[in-house]
Parts: structure tokens; sequence; C-alpha cells
């Protein structure tokens, strides 16, 4: 998956051999093969790991505040997303938009949404913000996070990334009814 992920990256995913990917991974085809079905499913195993790391990113910013300070929970929620989109804004180009997933599923369900809705539910048991439905309020804040961000990277010749968190931490604040600063 490295020796994939480094050259998907170097050349698109469209021009890169699975020839190339056994070459730099320094594993015969048969041992590619034993893994893997086709370069779809190398894709599809890095948009895995991918997500798993954005998710322990996050989870890690999150646990780094009080047990009782929600709002800063969020923030770091959102301030995290932010990071780890623009930290790895090629990668993500390459396996989320040149070779799209076969189902729109994980815009709607994976680990940063439930994760989310983790926190979400906590906040709520805690008292610290109302919401109705966290589930949908966790989709909706993590469709829109992604969004912010690609528009900041279409739109801009080069982000602000503290202007871009700092907007993303009061649309985050507002949508469970804080206050952002």
């Amino acid at each position: 998956m490295n020796a994939a992920q480094r050259l998907f990256l170097k050349h698109g995913v469209g021009p890169t051999t699975i020839e190339q990917i056994t070459t730099g991974a320094a594993v015969a085809k048969g041992t590619f093969y034993l893994y893997f079905s086709s370069k779809e499913d190398v894709l599809a195993a890095l948009r895995g790991r991918f997500g798993q790391d954005l998710a322990a990113r996050i989870k890690t910013a999150v646990a780094q505040n009080k047990e009782e300070d929600w709002k800063r929970k969020l923030s770091a929620w959102a301030a995290a997303g932010v990071a780890g989109y623009l930290d790895s804004a090629q990668l993500h180009e390459i396996l989320f938009y040149a070779s799209r997933p076969p189902t729109r599923k994980g815009l709607v369900k994976n680990l940063i949404i439930d994760g989310l809705v983790e926190l979400l539910q906590g906040g709520v048991a805690a008292g610290a913000w109302s919401v109705d439905d966290p589930e949908s309020t966790a989709v909706f804040l993590f469709n829109g996070l992604h969004s912010v961000v690609d528009h900041a990277q279409t739109n801009e010749k080069r982000v602000n990334r503290t202007r871009l968190t700092h907007r993303s931490q009061r649309l985050c604040l507002r949508a469970v009814g804080l206050a952002g600063d």
C-alpha cells in the first residue's frame, strides 16, 4: 500500500501499473494478488487507511481537552479536521476525487462521523448543548467541514489555515447552539 500511495502521488492512479506497484514494494506480482485483486482494491484500502488516520488524529486532538470542556472538544474536532484535510490534500484528491469511490457511503457513514456522533451525544448527556439528532448533525458537520476546506482550496491561491480553522470552528459551534469565539 505504501508503494502504491507513493506512485499514485507521483504519477497518478491511471498511469500507475500493478507491476510498478510490486516493483516499488519489492514483492512479486503473485504476492500483490494475495492481498488485492486489482488497483481499485488498493485504492479502497488506501481510502480506509486515510479515514482511520484522520479519525485517529481527530480523536487525539479532542482527547487533549478537559472532560467537561465540550466547546473546546468540538472546536478541536473542527481544527483537526481542517488540518488533516489540508495536510493530506494531494492524497485526498487522488483517493476521493481523481478516482471516485464506488458509492457515497463514506459521506454519510465513516469513522470520523462515528466519532463525532459520540462527541455530540456526550455533549447532549452533559447538558453542554441540545442536539435533536446527533447522527444527522454529525453527517451535516462532517460534510460541511469537508466542503468548506474544498471551497478554500479551490478558490484561494494560498489557504489561510488560521482563518479557515476559526471559520470552521464557529460554524460547528453554532450548529450545536453555542456562540463561536
